[in-house]
């Protein structure tokens, strides 16, 4: 599904839903309130949001990965594998497996990094540790408490912020905002602040953060493209595309997950003509494989504003806990 509109101002429907917005926070606070978490044997970084889809929660994973990998740990990432079948525990293998058995987002984190996909974090959580994780990665899971966090990081997109600020489905927050900075260790706030997140209605460290193009933007300068993304923010791609020195002859935007069909890529590229089809990495991912030649990729990555902030929150992660249990 894509965001509804609404979503990013108040108005008269976000008030008249606000009733079924206090159903969903207080069913939201019951599950947490009443959860016995997993305490894993080592300690367990998350990296969620509070708004439904596309704050850049895999960048910030991944950034994230090659920071602890620098220093010297054995990281291994958790993720449920939205949008696949596989149940888990099982480690991804990008070789075997596709996006409709994993999803699309663990395929990516797999080249980085060792990566479970296990519905029940827990089941996961164990299994990374018997194969000798010493640090884990959860991507999402800040609004589940089955396993216990040591680091919690919330990603906030600057252009998005946090909508009209009110819970689903008045609008897309998964529990009111100053509820979730008060379990936050810090805000990793990525671009420019558009959306007037700062100051935070609740005190909490942030570091700030953005997404450049990748290596593939030197290719794609000067050329005309058609850009297409099924993403959870279309709009950050096509800006980033923009951002490489393309001209956008035409930006189409597909829902979050979306699994392409082979006439969809045939339908673009017939419309493109000229122009080159171009896409994400997690798009591409879900693209039928004969036609993957035909799309070009832009990468992005995160880079961060103050890096040895990010060390030194990483620092207090200093060792392995002994112990665990439920």
């Amino acid at each position: 599904m894509r965001a509804p509109e609404f979503w990013r101002r108040d108005g008269m429907l976000p008030r008249l839903l606000s009733p079924l917005s206090a159903l969903w926070a207080w069913g939201a606070e019951r599950r947490l309130r009443e959860a016995e978490p997993f305490r894993a044997q080592v300690p367990v970084i998350c990296v969620g949001n509070v708004v439904a889809g596309g704050a850049g929660k895999t960048p910030v994973v991944i950034a994230l990965v090659r920071r602890l990998r620098a220093k010297g740990r054995d990281v291994h990432v958790l993720t449920r594998g939205y949008g696949g079948t596989e149940v888990g525990p099982r480690v991804v293998d990008p070789i075997r497996h596709d996006a409709s058995r994993v999803g699309d987002e663990p395929l990516l984190l797999a080249a980085e990094a060792p990566t479970w996909v296990a519905r029940w974090r827990p089941d996961g959580a164990a299994a990374a540790v018997a194969m000798g994780a010493d640090v884990l990665v959860m991507d999402d899971g800040f609004q589940s408490a089955a396993l216990a966090k040591d680091l919690s990081l919330l990603v906030v997109d600057g252009g998005y912020g946090f909508g009209n600020g009110r819970v689903m489905p008045a609008g897309p927050c998964r529990e009111p905002v100053a509820r979730a900075l008060a379990r936050a260790d810090a805000v990793v706030l990525i671009g420019e602040d558009e959306a007037g997140v700062l100051p935070l209605p609740v005190p909490v460290p942030v570091l700030r953060a953005r997404l450049v193009p990748g290596p593939e933007a030197a290719a794609l300068a000067g050329r005309r493209v058609f850009a297409f993304a099924g993403i959870g923010r279309p709009e950050k791609f096509f800006a980033t595309v923009r951002q490489a020195g393309t001209e956008v002859v035409d930006a189409r935007a597909f829902a979050d997950h979306h699994p392409y069909r082979a006439a969809e890529i045939e339908a673009m590229a017939a419309e493109a003509g000229d122009a080159v089809l171009v896409t994400t990495a997690k798009d591409a991912v879900r693209i039928p494989a004969a036609l993957c030649p035909r799309v070009a990729v832009l990468t992005v990555s995160l880079a961060w504003d103050d890096g040895a902030a990010v060390d030194r929150l990483l620092d207090t992660l200093a060792g392995n806990r002994e112990g665990g249990g439920a």
